[in-house]
């Protein structure tokens, strides 16, 4: 797709990079799980989005709502739909959505939330498919699982440490456990099953999108790189 820039001067990249986060964020919401729209706008703000202000990382959300609202298609619930866009934009959007799903066909991957399903139709139309049936009743099946012993004194050192925020986003712990302290998860940045040691040089408390985020992410090398310079004491092994 060649570089293309409307009145604003939002580039292809630009626009491509709202509508990954938007897509991420929308999952996330459709699964159910926590996010932070605050934190999302930082890190486009941080990245491909450098050039923007946060008030305008924020509009063009509320743009792209309005194009899933126009697809009939499910929309960020935080976000409401801003419609006052050329139609331009809108057709730039519609291309980098009608693309992010036929990526994930040629690579027989399918998107899958609670009632929730993508089709391409073309270009320039996406759809919602029938809700699957599930299963009635679902078999229960065992397995064996192999766990990394953990010494109990390291989580609890990183924890306090964390003083209830979490290491990687710097917001909040999400909610309370059932102690009333504040809940986070301890992960090692290096790896236990590559080898990483069970030690607070390679141990930090993160909220659970964070923790996904090393796991899973896209870009889960560099957010994990990050670490190293946000925390004291964090040794790479």
């Amino acid at each position: 797709m060649d570089t293309q820039k409307e009145k604003s001067g939002w580039s292809d990249e630009e626009l491509e990079a709202s509508v990954d986060a938007y897509l991420k964020m929308l999952e996330l919401e459709l699964r159910g799980q926590t996010f932070r729209k605050s934190v999302e706008n930082q890190l486009l703000r941080e990245g491909p989005l450098s050039k923007r202000s946060a008030s305008s990382v924020e509009y063009r959300m509320q743009n792209i709502s309005a194009v899933m609202e126009e697809l009939d298609l499910p929309r960020i619930s935080g976000y409401v739909s801003a419609k006052n866009l050329g139609s331009g934009v809108i057709s730039r959007i519609k291309k980098i959505l009608a693309k992010k799903h036929t990526n994930a066909l040629r690579k027989n991957i399918k998107r899958t939330a609670p009632s929730f399903s993508l089709r391409l139709v073309d270009a320039h139309q996406l759809q919602v498919c029938d809700a699957p049936l599930g299963i009635l009743s679902p078999k229960q099946t065992s397995a064996t699982v192999m766990r990394i012993s953990r010494a109990l004194s390291v989580k609890k050192w990183v924890e306090a440490r964390s003083l209830g925020i979490c290491e990687g986003c710097g917001q909040p712990a999400p909610f309370l456990n059932a102690k009333g302290e504040p809940f986070l998860e301890v992960h090692h940045v290096k790896h236990l099953v590559d080898g990483g040691t069970d030690r607070i040089s390679n141990a930090v408390a993160l909220c659970p999108n964070c923790h996904r985020r090393c796991h899973h992410s896209r870009d889960k090398d560099e957010f994990t790189k990050t670490l190293y310079t946000r925390i004291e004491g964090l040794s790479p092994e």
